[in-house]
Formats: structure tokens, sequence, C-alpha cells
């Protein structure tokens, strides 16, 4: 299985990378408390997932998010397309911003469908990064 994205965001460490199954077996090494912390997004009929694992991404995703169903996939593309693009001129400039937290590219592509699942929690983590971090990854202000 391919994974499309994977999150790691710890003590504000952030990696996104495109690789093959073998980055999800180091999620298995992970302490008890971070593997509460993990939110698994997959698509497997594209072989597509995300991992998240960010301390309080799961209880936010959980009790502050809009429910699935909420916004429509159309839009969460439209937005998860914006978001992708900020990041990834955020991380070729590194003198600019934070390393720590721009640390590689999304390879988000615009002409695959991911499927809901996977754009909605993509869409909320961006969110949250931007609640949670004080970034502004758009034009318009992130909001729950």
């Amino acid at each position: 299985m391919k994974t499309i994205v994977t999150f790691i965001l710890l003590l504000g460490f952030f990696t996104i990378s495109c690789n093959s199954t073998k980055s999800t077996n180091k999620t298995n090494s992970m302490s008890n408390s971070t593997a509460q912390d993990t939110v698994r997004i997959a698509n497997d009929s594209l072989e597509y997932e995300i991992l998240i694992i960010e301390p309080g991404f799961n209880s936010w995703l959980a009790s502050r998010a809009k429910p699935e169903g909420f916004y429509s996939q159309e839009y969460l593309e439209r937005r998860n397309r914006i978001y992708v693009i900020e990041w990834n001129q955020r991380v070729t400039q590194p003198q600019r911003y934070n390393g720590n937290l721009y640390e590689l590219q999304i390879d988000y592509q615009p002409n695959i469908n991911y499927g809901y699942d996977v754009n909605y929690k993509l869409y909320n983590y961006f969110i949250y990064f931007q609640l949670t971090y004080k970034q502004r990854l758009g034009p318009f202000e992130p909001r729950i």
C-alpha cells in the first residue's frame, strides 16, 4: 500500500512523505501513548493512506471538528489543494518558516480521487494545525 501522506508531529516534528508500507511499521514500535494519538485514514481500493500522529488531534477531531458529511467532498478537495500548495511553498523556505513545522512536501495530486474520508481528515488536520500553531495556510481564517 502506498502512503500518500504520513503526518508525524511530535515535539514540533512534522513529516509528510510518499513511501511504501515499510514506513507504517515505524508506527508499531511507538509507545502506547503515541498509538492512542494516531489516526489512520486509508482508501484501500486506491492504496493510499494518511497517518496522523499528533498528541491531541484524535480528541480534537472527535470533539470539535464538524461531523463527517457536513462538507462536500468537492469543498474539502478545493480547500486541501489550497492548503497543500501553501504548505509546499513553506517547505521550500525554511529560512522564513519554521522548518520543524514544514519539513517535507505533501504529495497531493488534484487528479486523484482520494475519497471523502482521506479529504475530510486531511482538511481537519490542516484546521487543527493552523489553530494549534497559529499559522494561516490560506486566504481565509481557519475555523471550525
